[in-house]
């Protein structure tokens, strides 16, 4: 049964983290989605600004278009300047210009965002009809910045790309060589916080994804401390019936022997030997009786036990049922430390004598030697203590120690003998008595039962 429990926990495991996966690659999914949403936006935002951003200012543009031509032809009269022809470019002089003019057009038309862009330039190149010759050529890097407030491209995103060709660039070194002139430049974007933008975009389906795996987790957790109660109650249950048979065994043979010995002539002529029998008989009835009202006694709980109080003085009433148990211990040491502590309780004096008796008896049950009985009125409640100096109780069994039809393993079996009602009784009848009842015990170092009961 174990065995199958063990393994039933570790499937649902596998299956619940399985679904927690599931789960974060959905959310994962659904973020990387909405990131690419998010950059299509602020991409159609830009197209619509310009489709080419020397719109924005076209006699600047018709500037900078010049002054790349006169780069080239720069270039043209003397190749082996290609070095300083690239910085010439990226230095250009229309750099800040043109940075406050964008940055104006995207703060106007996109308020809502805060963003950097930079314009990198990718390609510049000569070509004819017969030959081309690449000026420059690389990967985006932002160390090609042509404008803009950008400083890294690690966070950014391309826009878009620029290409651009220009007519008429003539070689003054060869006679009638007209060439065209191609450049290529990237607009990067980035957007400030733009991860917490899309993550508010996400809240639904964040919101939506804690709560499935809470209500998962929980119902995991409500379904394996009920299928972990359902193990502990049918344990119970084994073990009460296990316990029932063994008490009920006894009395049982001891009656079947007798009624055979009853069917012997010799027997029912020695008046002796019948009233013996006849006593005998009664006695292990009376046992079963016991047997049977104790399991229907317990059935009850604190709300339904009908108390019959009457006016009880304290300690005098501790000192009959000690007296009481004592001669049935008589090898048990029993000390008192009543003082001078005086109370008049109303009490239902046979239900809280077998309760206090329950704790004695589980006392001597656990290899005690010697009790110590006290008592003390403080608060409006007269409290009892019954210290033993048995095997005592560990924590772990000490908030189960009241529940029904349990007991205290030694090992993987119960050594004493028992019903596992004894404890559960008498804290349903201090229940009933609006009192209550804790233990404070080690393994190995005794046990102290403190009971409280309300004097008004």
């Amino acid at each position: 049964m174990r065995q199958k429990i063990n393994l039933l926990i570790i499937i649902s495991s596998a299956v619940l983290v399985g679904l927690i996966v599931m789960q974060y690659f959905l959310v994962k999914t659904a973020y990387e989605y909405k990131v690419e949403q998010f950059r299509l936006e602020v991409k159609e935002k830009i197209a619509k600004i310009t489709n080419d951003y020397s719109d924005i200012d076209s006699t600047l543009f018709v500037k900078k278009d010049l002054y790349y031509k006169q780069v080239a032809m720069d270039y043209l009269l003397n190749p082996e300047r290609k070095e300083r022809i690239k910085q010439s470019i990226l230095q250009n002089s229309f750099k800040k210009e043109l940075t406050l003019k964008l940055q104006k057009a995207f703060q106007k038309e996109i308020p809502d965002l805060e963003m950097d862009f930079a314009i990198v330039l990718d390609k510049f190149v000569l070509y004819n009809n017969t030959e081309s010759d690449t000026i420059f050529a690389e990967k985006p890097l932002i160390a090609n910045k042509l404008y803009g407030d950008l400083v890294s491209l690690d966070n950014a995103f391309l826009v878009r790309n620029y290409v651009g060709t220009s007519s008429g660039v003539l070689n003054p070194n060869i006679a009638n060589s007209t060439y065209q002139l191609l450049t290529e430049d990237t607009l990067y974007v980035s957007i400030k916080n733009w991860e917490w933008i899309v993550l508010k975009r996400m809240t639904g389906i964040f919101l939506l994804a804690v709560c499935s795996i809470l209500v998962l987790v929980t119902l995991f957790v409500i379904a394996l401390k009920s299928l972990i109660q359902q193990k502990k109650i049918s344990d119970i249950k084994t073990d009460f019936i296990n316990n029932i048979t063994h008490e009920l065994k006894t009395p049982l043979t001891t009656l079947a022997v007798s009624t055979k010995l009853l069917s012997r002539p010799h027997i029912a002529a020695n008046p002796e030997h019948l009233n013996g029998l006849l006593d005998t008989i009664n006695r292990q009835n009376n046992r079963l009786q016991n047997l049977i009202d104790q399991v229907m006694t317990n059935a009850l709980g604190h709300n339904d036990i009908d108390l019959q109080k009457e006016k009880t003085t304290m300690p005098d009433f501790l000192n009959l049922i000690i007296s009481d148990f004592q001669i049935a211990f008589p090898k048990v040491a029993i000390s008192t430390d009543f003082g001078t502590t005086k109370a008049t309780l109303q009490l239902d004096r046979f239900h809280l004598t077998t309760a206090i008796t329950n704790v004695l008896e589980n006392a001597v049950k656990y290899g005690c030697e010697n009790i110590t009985v006290s008592s003390v009125l403080k608060n409006n409640e007269f409290c009892i203590a019954i210290q033993d100096d048995g095997i005592g109780i560990s924590k772990k069994n000490q908030a189960l120690l009241f529940d029904k039809f349990y007991r205290v393993e030694q090992g993987n079996i119960h050594t004493t003998k028992g019903l596992g009602l004894g404890l559960y009784y008498v804290e349903q009848i201090l229940k009933a008595h609006k009192g209550s009842i804790q233990i404070v015990s080690d393994l190995g170092k005794g046990a102290t039962f403190n009971l409280t009961i309300p004097t008004v």
